[in-house]
């Protein structure tokens, strides 16, 4: 499984997630089965509101998961048709939320708990 996490700065397994997904500058992918990690550029960066392309932003890197703090409904809805998942952090490292994901003790995102107008609380 990749999992993409979206971060202000790399600092690999010790990062910090991001809070929100369209405006996060870097993007590690994990791969869980083989234990890397590699950073890339957000390419979406400057989208204007609700016109995140979550897959111009990923690079076109492929992805089973998200995991982050928040995330519009609009980006939400174009990772899931794409089979990707979404998952909300909790305030800890990549490694322990990595590790919280696999104990299934993560919630998922759904359009009814995702970021509006940048109102989500984060």
């Amino acid at each position: 499984m990749k999992v993409c996490i979206p971060v202000e700065e790399d600092r690999g397994l010790e990062s910090m997630p991001y809070n929100h997904f369209g405006s996060a500058p870097y993007f590690l992918i994990y791969d869980m089965e083989k234990g890397e990690i590699k950073a890339i550029k957000n390419e979406d960066l400057h989208h204007e509101h609700g016109m995140c392309q979550p897959l111009k932003a990923l690079g076109g890197e492929r992805v089973d998961a998200i995991l982050v703090g928040g995330i519009g409904a609009g980006a939400l809805m174009k990772l899931n048709n794409q089979g990707v998942k979404a998952y909300r952090v909790a305030n800890e490292t990549l490694i322990n939320n990595l590790e919280l994901l696999k104990k299934c003790q993560l919630p998922e995102f759904s359009v009814d708990n995702s970021c509006s107008n940048h109102d989500c609380g984060h």
